[in-house]
């Protein structure tokens, strides 16, 4: 795989701490390491807030069973005490990183809910 192919990009990036004026951002281009560019599945996250940062723990549980707990409790069985899943990846962010990520998954969720309002509005 060439090196173009394996570097992410995400323009324009905040540029925190960079000498450069607030407001303004500048390019990035992350170059992974290791196996750092292989996707990670997981669905299940949790926060745990420290001093100075926050620890975002991505994890995943098994998807048979998530979907035999609503039947288990439907039929009355007993639910287990605790569910095991894997942790995926834990990612300490700063407060200052945690806010940019908290914009960016707005911009993206803003963007989905308009996508999928105009494909409901083609259908109709």
């Amino acid at each position: 795989m060439s090196d173009a192919k394996k570097e992410k990009s995400n323009e324009p990036a905040a540029a925190a701490g960079a000498g450069v004026p607030a407001g303004q951002s500048l390019p990035l281009r992350l170059v992974p390491a290791g196996n750092s560019d292989q996707p990670i599945v997981a669905n299940y996250t949790a926060l745990n807030v420290a001093p100075g940062m926050v620890f975002v723990d991505f994890g995943f549980i098994e998807p048979g069973m998530l979907a035999a707990l609503p039947r288990m409790m439907r039929e009355g069985g007993k639910l287990p005490e605790t569910l095991n899943g894997k942790l995926a990846a834990r990612v300490a962010l700063g407060y200052d990183v945690l806010a940019q990520l908290h914009q960016q998954l707005g911009r993206a969720l803003t963007g989905l809910s308009e996508a999928a309002a105009k494909a409901a509005q083609k259908k109709t």
